[in-house]
């Protein structure tokens, strides 16, 4: 893609790949099917197989110039949809799944999706409610270790489903289990794990750089609107600025939270990121790791 600082090949740290089942699941809680949801969302019902899916998403990808992204399935149980997608395209995507570490069988679940070829778990304790500091947490962050895994994805903060709002759901979320600090012991304890906060932390930016200044295995995704900046009165320039001030540029991940047709890969998040990196004045080379290399090379690729 071309950038104000050249010729960049974008990696965009988080993408939602909505899947059919994840639709028809969505559905199944308010009484409708896949296709009623997907006409009540407004948006485009995907194909029944996720490789298909995968290549949607790889065309769209290419139309905007960005090289490769992180796809992320948005339920538990749906490994098997974000594993189609990538084997349908290595060279594009890599892999994120949901787990629920209360759910029975989560951590060995975990441990085969790594040794499988995912990349990463995601895990959103205040969504599901449990405690990153509790045992069944720490049970999938070992067993991701195990499988040889590089890292974890910790929703953290404010977390707001808008497609929960949409269909009229309740989201019973408990933000009491949603603390960056909640972090620290772990990635203490399993240095060799990069843990992926994403959108700085969604309102706890300061404990998010508190975390990422303790511990240098921790990255800052900067995907989404990041709309709890109203909480503090900040502009994203001054996130970013303070995020690339306590973490450095070596572990912001650029990412844009992109989750749907007929919208697809959402620009206008882009757009403003990197009109506030410009305003920052970074180098082109700190603008190439966050843009591209940090994701990349964290994964090996």
């Amino acid at each position: 893609m071309q950038t104000p600082w050249g010729e960049i090949a974008v990696a965009d740290a988080h993408v939602h790949l909505f899947s059919r089942r994840f639709f028809a699941a969505m559905g199944g809680q308010c009484g409708k099917t896949a296709e009623e949801t997907a006409r009540t969302l407004g948006w485009t019902l995907p194909p029944e197989d996720p490789a298909a899916l995968a290549r949607q998403w790889a065309e769209e990808l290419s139309g905007q110039g960005v090289a490769r992204a992180a796809l992320i399935a948005s339920m538990p149980g749906d490994e098997s949809s974000v594993e189609a997608a990538v084997s349908a395209c290595p060279d594009r995507f890599f892999g994120y799944f949901m787990v629920n570490p209360l759910d029975e069988g989560a951590a060995d679940r975990a441990g085969i999706a790594v040794r499988c070829g995912l990349h990463a778990p995601c895990l959103f304790p205040a969504m599901h409610r449990y405690s990153m500091q509790g045992e069944q947490a720490g049970a999938v962050i070992a067993a991701v270790e195990a499988g040889g895994g590089r890292a974890v994805f910790v929703h953290c903060g404010t977390l707001t489903v808008g497609i929960r709002r949409k269909l009229g759901l309740p989201s019973p979320f408990d933000m009491r289990l949603s603390n960056p600090l909640d972090l620290h012991a772990l990635a203490t304890r399993h240095p060799g794990i990069k843990f992926i906060v994403p959108h700085f932390g969604a309102g706890f930016l300061r404990e998010a750089l508190m975390l990422a200044d303790l511990c240098p295995n921790v990255y800052l995704d900067t995907s989404s609107t990041n709309s709890w900046m109203r909480y503090e009165g900040l502009d994203l320039k001054a996130v970013l600025r303070r995020a690339i001030d306590v973490a450095g540029p070596g572990r912001i991940l650029f990412g844009t939270d992109s989750s749907f047709f007929p919208r697809g890969w959402n620009y206008e998040i882009y757009e403003a990121q990197t009109r506030a990196l410009l305003d920052l004045g970074i180098s082109g080379t700190d603008a190439r790791m966050i843009l591209e290399r940090n994701l990349t090379e964290l994964f090996g690729a």
